[in-house]
């Protein structure tokens, strides 16, 4: 007989147990993080940069240094694209490891109208070469990631980044 009651006793607590649901506050089950979330970045000013002002825009971050000389070759192509695509939702951001002296006294020293960041986990993201690109699109989903020199001011490079501008994924 105290086999039998064990038995009803277990399920019993599993029935009451399962009724015990809170049902005004639904289990919220988390939307994995945006990629472009992943990407830490301050200005030169040692503040952290907020990606989500640039909420429905594309955003073009290439990643460089100053003793780079593929990165320096590639500077003024970006510079044109930047130019060609200035009425277009994008944003570039040219983000280097340095310290932010080291990157403040270049951009002092070129002309060029970047908005310089530094980079926080280039490790944690695994970039291993420079110059390395990131494009993400309007939703801050990666579209875009590749290591080593590009011709950004070429008629395909502009328009591959205006497709990523213009579609609505």
């Amino acid at each position: 007989m105290t086999i039998i009651q064990n038995i009803i006793g277990v399920i019993l607590i599993g029935l009451i147990s399962c009724n015990s649901v809170n049902k005004t506050n639904p289990v919220v089950i988390p939307q994995p993080d945006r990629e472009i979330d992943k990407i830490k970045l301050t200005d030169l000013k040692n503040e952290p940069l907020d990606l989500n002002q640039y909420e429905g825009k594309a955003i073009f971050i290439n990643i460089w240094a100053t003793w780079c000389k593929l990165c320096l070759q590639e500077m003024p192509s970006i510079e044109k694209a930047q130019q060609f695509l200035q009425n277009e939702n994008v944003v570039f951001l040219l983000a280097s490891a340095e310290a932010f002296e080291e990157i403040d006294t270049f951009r002092k020293l070129h002309a060029y109208p970047f908005k310089y960041v530094q980079i926080q986990n280039s490790e944690e993201l695994g970039i291993q070469s420079l110059p390395t690109t990131f494009i993400f699109n309007k939703k801050g989903k990666l579209v875009f990631s590749e290591s080593g020199y590009r011709k950004w001011d070429e008629k395909s490079n502009i328009d591959a980044i205006l497709k990523i501008i213009n579609k609505n994924e």
